[in-house]
């Protein structure tokens, strides 16, 4: 056993099976949180790291062994979150925990046979979630080539609204309005109904006001409902239909995630990979798409392959320095839309400083899902936490609560209400519905309220109040 801890009075236990990408970016935010971790692994190294870098309990052994889930203390834990490489472990880690304690579980499942049954797996073995990091990343990246002309897309109020993220181009008719001037320029029916929520220039964030004045190169996002996204870019001159077509470099569980989700929604896919016997799986689990066995890293396969003419680029290598490579050489010789997907690497100023279009990081999603589960568990007498999304390198947080009982924050106008500083609440999803809230508004019970603000930690929706 490795490692000491202080007792935490009001953080949660929990115990975190899997020290790999994702349980080290886990326990980073959880211990940030206040909350009380153990940590389990079969590599001694990977235990003595962690236990190094934070104050946290530290075990070696298999996570799945009653003996070691004992010693623990699973008995007396709150969540067992088991994120190791290997999805029946995950399983059988959770299914041990659940006869042992009364700790709510929640397992990282990657392969597409129990994806397809996540349902049916949760249910029977009576989990909080089931995770699957890149069918997540994989939407992500189906969302951004949906509205090419963004950074980000996030959703909320189950795919109602989304938050979407874009950079202010040289010569936009942005470049020197202030968010009043906006509204007026867009007209009643569209500024009604889209908010800006933040703006980072220069690595500063701002939560902007109406007299905030938008620059070019900013980093701007907004919510609306997903149809009003699109009429707020193309009236802001962006382009705003979907990709035709994407190529893919890698035919991984990504690849496949993403090509089945964009073939359904009519767009073509190309993929290359370099494993002849994985070409053949794919051949047959995605028959529309057209599968290339050769080195997706080649340069000259990648031209005779129409690279220039590809409309969006996605390495999905799995190795992230040849993705970021790819990324580059691709909008060198291309217009295509690039995502670069990135597992591992964490210099965030070096990835900042070069242009790869949008980023998606499969263990931040992962992270976010079970933080916001987190959250709403260690504190659902209000509110729950339905989603949560970290911005711009998490210091910014977008967060939307259930709101299930009244409290100081229901039934009173939001001028009326005292709310912190860098704080905006951006939509009110009623029964469907989003609105984009003025002061004359108020929350109700049953609604979805989400907000974006500088703070952190937010747990509840009486925490938007001074």
């Amino acid at each position: 056993m490795f490692g000491k801890k202080n007792t935490v009075e009001q953080g949660l236990k929990i115990i975190i099976v899997g020290c790999g990408k994702v349980g080290k970016t886990l326990v980073a935010q959880l211990i940030k949180e206040g909350h009380d971790i153990t940590l389990i692994d079969s590599n001694p190294q990977k235990i003595q790291e962690l236990t190094n870098l934070y104050d946290v309990m530290g075990i070696v052994g298999n996570g799945a062994s009653f003996s070691v889930q004992i010693e623990a203390g699973i008995e007396n834990s709150d969540l067992i979150i088991a994120v190791t490489d290997s999805d029946e472990l995950n399983l059988l880690c959770c299914t041990v925990a659940k006869r042992v304690g009364n700790c709510s579980a929640i397992a990282r499942v990657r392969t597409p046979d129990y994806s397809k049954e996540a349902n049916y797996l949760r249910e029977k073995l009576g989990l909080a979630l089931i995770i699957n990091p890149e069918l997540e990343a994989a939407a992500e990246a189906a969302r951004i080539l949906f509205l090419p002309t963004a950074l980000e897309v996030s959703t909320f109020a189950h795919g109602q609204a989304e938050m979407v993220k874009f950079k202010v181009p040289d010569n936009n008719q942005l470049d020197g309005m202030t968010i009043v001037d906006l509204g007026r320029a867009l007209g009643k029916n569209i500024a009604d109904n889209i908010l800006i929520c933040a703006v980072e220039r220069d690595r500063d964030i701002h939560i902007p006001s109406g007299n905030f004045r938008i620059q070019k190169g900013d980093l701007l996002s907004f919510v609306a409902s997903r149809a009003n996204a699109k009429v707020f870019l193309e009236k802001i001159g962006f382009k705003t239909h979907a990709v035709k077509n994407t190529m893919i470099i890698g035919g991984g569980k990504s690849a496949y995630y993403l090509a089945s989700q964009l073939l359904h929604m009519g767009i073509s896919v190309k993929i290359i990979e370099s494993n002849p016997k994985r070409c053949e799986e794919l051949s047959i689990l995605l028959p529309k798409a057209i599968i290339i066995n050769g080195d997706g890293t080649n340069e000259e396969l990648l031209k005779e392959e129409g690279i220039e003419y590809a409309e969006s680029f996605v390495p999905l290598t799995g190795i992230d320095e040849e993705n970021i490579m790819l990324t580059l050489h691709a909008k060198m010789v291309s217009q295509a839309k690039v995502i670069t997907k990135i597992n591992r690497i964490t210099f965030d100023d070096v990835i900042d400083s070069l242009d790869l279009g949008s980023v998606i990081y499969p263990k931040f999603i992962t992270s976010e899902t079970i933080i916001a589960y987190v959250r709403a568990k260690q504190d659902s007498m209000n509110s729950n936490i339905e989603t949560l999304y970290h911005m711009f390198d998490s210091r910014v947080e977008a967060i939307e609560f259930r709101v299930e009982k009244e409290s100081k924050v229901t039934n009173t106008p939001l001028a009326k209400l005292s709310l912190k500083q860098g704080l905006l609440i951006s939509f009110i999803n009623r029964n469907g519905s989003i609105i984009i809230p003025s002061g004359q508004d108020s929350i109700e019970v049953g609604d979805t309220v989400m907000i974006v603000t500088t703070h952190t930690g937010f747990n509840t929706i009486q925490d938007i109040l001074r």
